[in-house]
């Protein structure tokens, strides 16, 4: 009889969480408006910010279920803009594009970014800015279309080998998913407190922008589709081997979430990149999300590292 009573108390808490997400949605619609331009990508609207102007584009792709690319990467691209033409690219499941329940191998997310990009209007070469799994897509793309990319400056990004020790919970990412669509994280105090909100240049408004957008894309179906297959990317990554091009990594001390002690996190990227002639690494002492820690000075080693 108490099992009974305590399983019909837990459905009427989840009902009246689901209902009370569903209002708080609604609230929150007037800060969902996109803040770049959508383009439509195989069937569905991809999001795509530009800003500034240059004889460089550099294009910053997100790390994995980061859940509002084009403000995490704000407090940086807002000091190279003034140089350069920067784009933020919102995969599908991201930020303000379309949440798809598709298939995410390495090769039909770098198409569906270069579609996106070639929709917005931006032409190649570019010089690719990814942040950790991202890294993977950028090092294909270099692999795939050489003359699409002029370099790659990597924030922490991610290397083939690091997902020959990573563990992935898929059951534990989908509970997550599932939580998240019923609106239990928004009883989790300060879950949605990123590092771009905390240690970033996000405005006032900004930050309840990306609040909205985190209670609307964390744990979508798309981001746990990719990483499901994010190690058979990486493997298909590792068979093609290390392109040749001018490149520079930024590797922070590998906490925030890496699962790596600082020895192996910095020892994997460096270990890559000696395959690629000229290339170049500089290691902060700050967590993984090195763009909401370290903006200034990436920055400045960005715009001495383009002027070369």
């Amino acid at each position: 009889m108490i099992f009974c009573a305590i399983i019909v108390l837990l459905i009427a808490l989840l009902l009246i969480t689901a209902v009370n997400h569903q209002i708080q949605l609604k609230k929150e619609t007037e800060l969902l408006s996109p803040l770049g331009q959508m383009v439509e990508v195989d069937g569905h609207n991809m999001s795509v910010y530009i800003e500034g102007t240059g004889d460089k584009t550099i294009v910053f792709m997100s790390g994995g279920g980061t859940c509002s690319p084009i403000l995490d990467f704000k407090s940086l691209y807002s000091l190279l803009s003034d140089q350069y033409q920067i784009a933020v690219v919102e995969k599908f499941g991201y930020g303000f594009s379309d949440i798809v329940d598709k298939s995410r191998d390495i090769d039909s997310i770098l198409e569906d970014t270069r579609a996106a990009l070639k929709k917005a209007g931006l032409a190649a070469p570019y010089v690719l800015c990814p942040h950790s799994m991202s890294g993977l897509e950028a090092l294909y793309w270099a692999q795939k279309y050489p003359d699409e990319v002029s370099a790659i400056i990597g924030l922490d990004m991610a290397v083939p080998e690091y997902y020959e020790y990573m563990q992935i919970n898929i059951p534990f990412l989908r509970i997550t998913s599932w939580a998240a669509r019923l609106g239990v994280t928004r009883f989790i105090p300060g879950v949605w407190n990123s590092d771009a909100m905390k240690y970033g240049t996000l405005t006032d408004e900004e930050k309840e922008i990306y609040k909205a957008v985190f209670f609307s894309r964390t744990a979508t179906v798309t981001m746990i589709n990719e990483m499901e297959q994010v190690k058979e990317n990486a493997q298909k990554v590792n068979d093609m081997g290390a392109p040749q091009l001018p490149m520079l990594l930024f590797i922070s001390n590998g906490s925030g979430g890496t699962g790596f002690d600082k020895e192996t996190w910095r020892r994997i990227p460096i270990e890559y990149i000696s395959q690629i002639e000229g290339a170049k690494y500089i290691e902060l002492d700050c967590p993984h999300y090195v763009q909401d820690y370290e903006h200034k000075a990436i920055s400045k080693n960005i715009i001495s590292f383009l002027s070369e």
